[in-house]
């Protein structure tokens, strides 16, 4: 099985470029996030039309996940087990994740009997916001649900993918002085190692090294001043099908472009 994950930054604007990563790639799977639509203004169509089937979940022109997948979409599900939500408030009432209204963050389907999760972590705002406080707690239940699928079942195939907004290291990012210390705080970090620390896999280190997102302004891309910070995580059975992966850097080009670049992953079968 051949997986893509990819912020395609709205795929109503898009559409062409992500049937071309489809067919360039000849992928079985495409995890997008940032879809910037409701289901029901997905462009489906033309999908269906080269063979796919789609799920997608979204509310408005932010967020929005989908997958596309042409070796079945079963067992959908629109949120993970404990995912938080997120309202305006204290974050030490402790109750501004549990009452918050559910962002379209996660979706998750069974494709050719792995349990794939595409996943669009919240960006954090700044260190210290209401919103990087959500997006640990975020981060946190996942991992808690990825520590119960393990636990019931070790040979479990499960896929966590997606645009993480965490920079791991401080070789993935141009300048680590850049961001005001958004993305690589030390919280983040341990928050993201927390999931190998559980058992997961991160499938594509080993295999592509290149940044996979550059901000539009300031010739980011030209000057190639980027991050990684979209990743796979994979359960231990599933890794061990992994036969490599690569980050389609070249589909930053060109007019058009998501800020964004597919990260892809061969999965033996």
């Amino acid at each position: 099985m051949k997986l893509a994950t990819w912020n395609i930054n709205s795929i109503r604007a898009r559409t062409d470029r992500a049937l071309g990563v489809l067919q360039r790639h000849d992928l079985d799977v495409l995890a997008l996030q940032e879809t910037k639509c409701k289901p029901e203004q997905f462009p489906t169509a033309p999908f269906e039309e080269a063979g796919y089937q789609v799920a997608a979940a979204g509310l408005n022109q932010w967020n929005g996940v989908a997958i596309v997948s042409r070796v079945g979409l079963d067992a959908v599900q629109t949120s993970f087990p404990g995912q938080p939500g997120f309202e305006k408030g204290e974050p030490e009432t402790g109750q501004l994740f549990r009452n918050g209204a559910l962002e379209p963050r996660a979706l998750g389907a069974v494709v050719a009997g792995v349990e794939l999760w595409s996943l669009y972590i919240p960006n954090g705002r700044a260190v210290g916001d209401a919103h990087y406080h959500y997006k640990l707690e975020f981060l946190r239940a996942l991992r808690d649900y990825a520590a119960s699928r393990l636990s019931a079942d070790p040979q479990v195939q499960l896929a966590l993918v997606g645009d993480w907004n965490v920079i791991p290291t401080d070789a993935d990012i141009w300048d680590p002085t850049a961001t005001d210390g958004l993305y690589l705080s030390d919280a983040e970090r341990a928050a993201f190692a927390a999931f190998a620390d559980i058992g997961l896999v991160e499938t594509t280190r080993e295999h592509a090294t290149n940044y996979t997102f550059w901000d539009y302004q300031q010739l980011r891309f030209p000057r190639n001043e980027g991050m990684r910070i979209d990743f796979a995580y994979a359960s231990p059975a599933l890794a061990a099908r992994v036969v490599g992966a690569e980050i389609d850097r070249d589909e930053r080009k060109g007019k058009g472009a998501s800020d964004h670049v597919p990260v892809i992953v061969d999965f033996a079968d």
